[in-house]
């Protein structure tokens, strides 16, 4: 009988430090060994020290910052997402919220959004979500959402330019606007009847990552959504991106 391998040097060290990560003796925010510590402790060199650090660091459990060594990532709750907050922030409220503002428990006070607007044409991709010709004229939205100065979301939005061109909702001055986009189309006279969603997992981009403040080895999902009223599609999210370590999508279905 062939005898197994031993396992690597760096996966027995990587396992062992994951397992105090996962069992709680190494605990957010706990400063993982030196270098050299590691190496004395485990008897290898820096070399294959360094190799278990990053492949802990490439699954989000660690973080190294520079000045301050490697630490065990502290990760924030996951909140909850449901299909039923487009129902709720749907109708009329007392207090200005969004469904971001109610995801997130915040007040309004605590919501901020950094937004660029520009008008494009629809490439082939768009032209069919809308169910409309290549080249139609639209307004592009790209929205940053924070919760208390937090970064927690990229969403990038499409509108009909001949819906939304010249009324306020085509106004970045104007946002954020209370009830969001579901509100924005009542505004205009096509309220949502009806609200579609397709979910994937992939890697963030460079700027993804950036803007969100990700560390390495987390993926986001990436939401492509349409909201439809009695008129047809009014507005195309490509895409809502979202940490994945952030969130749990929660959907329910009545049968």
């Amino acid at each position: 009988m062939t005898p197994v391998p031993d396992r690597p040097a760096y996966l027995r060290i990587a396992d062992t430090l994951r397992e105090g990560i996962r069992d709680g003796s190494l605990p957010p925010g706990t400063r993982l060994p030196t270098l050299a510590e590691l190496c004395g402790l485990h008897g290898v060199s820096e070399i294959v020290v360094r190799q278990a650090v990053a492949l802990l660091r490439g699954e989000g459990l660690v973080e190294t910052r520079r000045g301050g060594g490697t630490l065990v990532r502290a990760v924030p709750p996951a909140r909850r997402v449901a299909m039923e907050r487009y129902r709720a922030v749907a109708e009329p409220t007392a207090v200005p919220e969004t469904t971001f503002t109610r995801d997130q428990k915040i007040t309004w006070e605590k919501y901020r959004l950094d937004r660029e607007f520009s008008r494009v044409r629809a490439d082939d991709d768009l032209g069919a979500l809308f169910e409309l010709p290549s080249g139609t004229e639209l307004l592009r939205r790209r929205f940053v959402f924070y919760a208390r100065d937090e970064p927690q979301q990229i969403s990038v939005n499409y509108l009909p330019w001949d819906v939304v061109g010249d009324t306020p909702v085509a106004d970045p001055a104007r946002e954020p606007w209370p009830g969001g986009t579901l509100a924005q189309l009542a505004y205009l006279g096509h309220p949502p009847i009806r609200v579609e969603e397709a979910v994937r997992s992939r890697m963030p981009t460079p700027e993804e990552a950036e803007t969100l403040n990700m560390t390495g080895g987390v993926p986001v999902l990436a939401i492509t959504r349409r909201l439809l009223s009695r008129a047809g599609v009014m507005e195309v999210c490509r895409e809502i991106v979202l940490p994945a370590d952030r969130v749990v999508l929660d959907y329910a279905i009545d049968l």
